[in-house]
């Protein structure tokens, strides 16, 4: 309990006495240069006695203008409590510590450094005001700096305002706690633009921010320093063009050279070169090279020379597997770039433009021929296209060609036609026997040889043949395949071969044949009949067998002879057929109403088959059946030549484009009946078969 009530006594009785002395204000480091004023405030409160500064703990005095000390003085309102120190001009020993006391209140303030800085003088360049250097040669440039300055000042080049880099700094030490001088190098490589160039060294610190500076000038010593122009810059091939070649250098020019593409040109001298422009000046510069005796320089320029397109490297054929992908290149020449399209043969879709084309995931159908075609230029001149083949490696196409059909027992012929890239490693002919890749095999055969032909940008193929001698029924009613293998796969066809039948083809041209030749025995017949009947009636009689309008006739079957006796076939005459007027003529009518003067008759022959001698009549068929009449023979039945007459018929003709056919007929002399065996009928007859025929028509 004794403590905390002295506590509050002593805070009481301090409370009755006032407030203590203190600092206000405390001075602080502060940096001065050389020869100006320093100024370290003090500012005390409550304190009315002894205000002292001291220097690095040595005291100046309590005095307000500090005597022994002309350059330190003591400023402020004492009663107020303020004691400022004053120093003027500040010299480099005043750099020190100083602190303000009130001795007799015990109070000193905060230690304050003060700190003199001493700016650098204007630096020196070595060689300057004027530096000789020679464009090319790399030199070295050296400012240096004296003095003992502080802080250390630092060496800055420039030129123009910009700071150049590329500098060392070095620095010389005379003795412990002082500087000598300082110097810095610029490195350089001095070019034709630095003649006459200005550059500055400044000397930089602190205590002089702005710095010093110190300039020279560079002369230097170069080569020619070349332009070169052609009038006119842009031209068409096959015009003129005026090179001009334009140096200034240090020490003057000795000399030019010319050359195009690097190759000199001859007898061209000076700074003018006159050439005629082609394509090659768009690609091959000219140079000009002027010397003097420092050194030479050399410039080119590249006329714009305008020509059509030229082809420079072609499209390369390329052969990949299918679903790979693929890109054919092309390259043209021209000014201005010809514009580059691709196509492919036989299309007109543009499937990219510029010197590249690509195909992803190729398939059988990308295979083909590609075309790289450059537009001509803007005189039309050049251009063209460029091709270039894609195969695409894919299992093989096999495809069936045409066969003929065989006979049976006869030789045979079945092709096939294969394209494969790669190329087939076989080609395999299989059927129900069995299977065969080359040569012969019992009556199986197989040849390969080339095709002429291609598939889809595949290339040439193959064409398999296999021959068959001999065939049998079980060729015809099962297929042959047909089958090629690869790396990639395999592709085959099925093939059947036509059968051949050889009836149908001889029937048909033998009964051309037996139409033919019967027509012409039946009217040799008929002639020949004519001219032997002499005996019959001269009177003059019309006979007219009846038939259809257009020449055609039917009848019923034939009625055959009573008499079990076989007999051969005759000619059968129908009397009933027959019409006779009055007069002993047959009542018929001239068509011609009297143009011709002939009297009509219509004839229809029957010819049956015999099988003694007759005419003779082929049959419809070299295959026909046996029996197939061939001739008519009158001799079994009358030992004399027949009467002349018309006979009806039943499968021969005689033909008109008319329904009738006219002539004149006299009626021969009648010889009275034959004398027959009793009990045999004057004119027996068989049903013959019909053959077929076309008709034949006469008119007269």
């Amino acid at each position: 309990m004794l403590v905390p009530a002295l506590l509050v006594l002593l805070f009481c009785f301090r409370g009755r006495a006032g407030r203590s002395p203190h600092f206000l204000q405390q001075p602080e480091d502060l940096v001065v240069l050389l020869g100006e004023e320093a100024r370290l405030p003090c500012v005390l409160g409550a304190y009315r006695g002894l205000v002292q500064w001291t220097k690095d703990g040595l005291a100046l005095g309590g005095e307000r203008d500090l005597p022994g000390w002309s350059r330190y003085w003591i400023s402020g309102n004492a009663a107020s409590g303020q004691h400022d120190l004053h120093i003027r001009p500040v010299e480099l020993e005043d750099e020190a510590s100083y602190e303000c006391q009130a001795t007799q209140a015990g109070l000193r303030s905060r230690p304050a450094q003060l700190h003199v800085l001493v700016p650098p003088e204007a630096p020196q360049v070595l060689g300057g005001p004027s530096v000789s250097l020679v464009v090319g040669v790399p030199a070295n440039l050296t400012c240096q700096s004296h003095g003992d300055a502080r802080p250390i000042p630092e060496l800055l080049w420039f030129r123009d305002g910009v700071r150049l880099e590329g500098t060392t700094f070095h620095q010389n030490l005379l003795k412990e706690g002082t500087t000598g001088s300082v110097e810095s190098t610029l490195f350089l490589t001095p070019s034709s633009h630095d003649d006459g160039a200005t550059l500055v060294c400044r000397a930089r610190s602190q205590a002089l921010p702005t710095g010093r500076d110190t300039a020279i000038t560079l002369s230097l010593q170069y080569p020619p320093v070349v332009t070169l122009s052609a009038e006119p810059q842009t031209v068409q091939e096959g015009e003129k063009v005026t090179f001009l070649c334009q140096a200034t250098a240090q020490p003057p020019v000795t000399g030019y050279r010319w050359a195009k593409g690097g190759s000199p040109v001859l007898g061209a001298r000076g700074p003018r070169l006159e050439v005629v422009a082609d394509a090659s000046f768009l690609t091959e510069p000219v140079s000009c090279e002027v010397s003097n005796a420092v050194g030479s320089a050399n410039r080119s320029t590249a006329l714009d020379v305008l020509f059509g397109p030229i082809l420079k490297a072609k499209p390369e054929p390329m052969s990949v597997d299918v679903g790979e992908d693929a890109s054919f290149s092309c390259a043209w020449r021209g000014n201005p770039l010809p514009r580059v399209t691709w196509t492919r043969r036989g299309g007109a879709q543009v499937l990219s433009s510029g010197p590249t084309l690509r195909l992803q995931s190729v398939g059988p159908e990308d295979a083909g021929d590609y075309l790289c075609r450059a537009e001509p230029g803007l005189l039309g001149l050049g251009g063209g296209t460029a091709e270039a083949r894609l195969t695409v490696n894919a299992p093989p196409v096999v495809m069936a060609l045409h066969s003929a059909p065989a006979f049976l027992r006869g030789p045979a012929r079945l092709q096939c036609l294969v394209f494969s890239s790669p190329a087939p490693e076989a080609v395999v002919w299989s059927w129900d026997e069995g299977f065969l890749e080359a040569g012969s095999r019992g009556r199986f055969l197989v040849e390969t040889f080339p095709a002429p032909e291609s598939y889809r940008g595949q290339g040439p193929g193959l064409i398999s043949v296999l021959h068959i001698s001999g065939t049998q029924e079980s060729d015809f009613s099962s297929g042959f395949n047909c089958s090629a293998r690869n790396r990639l796969g395999e592709g085959g066809t099925r093939i059947r071969l036509g059968r051949r039948d050889l009836l149908p083809t001889v029937q048909l041209v033998a009964g051309v044949a037996a139409t033919a030749t019967t027509i012409l025995i039946v009217i040799t017949g008929v002639a020949l009949c004519c001219w032997r009947h002499t005996s019959f009636s001269k009177q003059k009689n019309l006979v007219r067998i009846p038939g259809s309008s257009d020449g055609s006739s039917s009848r019923g079957p034939e009625e055959e002879t009573g008499s079990g006796e076989v007999q051969g076939p005759i000619v059968h005459t129908d009397h009933s057929d027959l019409v006779l007027d009055e007069e002993g003529a047959l009542d018929t009518k001239d068509p011609t109403n009297g143009y011709y003067k002939v009297r009509g008759v219509s004839v229809s022959l029957s010819l049956g088959e015999a099988p003694g001698g007759g005419l003779f009549l082929p049959p419809s068929s070299p295959l026909g059946l046996p029996g197939t009449p061939t001739f008519y023979d009158f001799n079994p039945h009358l030992d004399m030549v027949p009467p002349c007459r018309l006979y009806r018929a039943r499968a021969g003709y005689l033909t008109t484009p008319h329904p009738r056919a006219f002539t004149n007929y006299i009626q021969p002399t009648p010889f009275g009946p034959p004398e027959l065996a009793s009990g045999t009928s004057p004119f027996p007859y068989a049903a013959f078969p019909m053959p077929s025929h076309p008709r034949l028509q006469t008119h007269v």
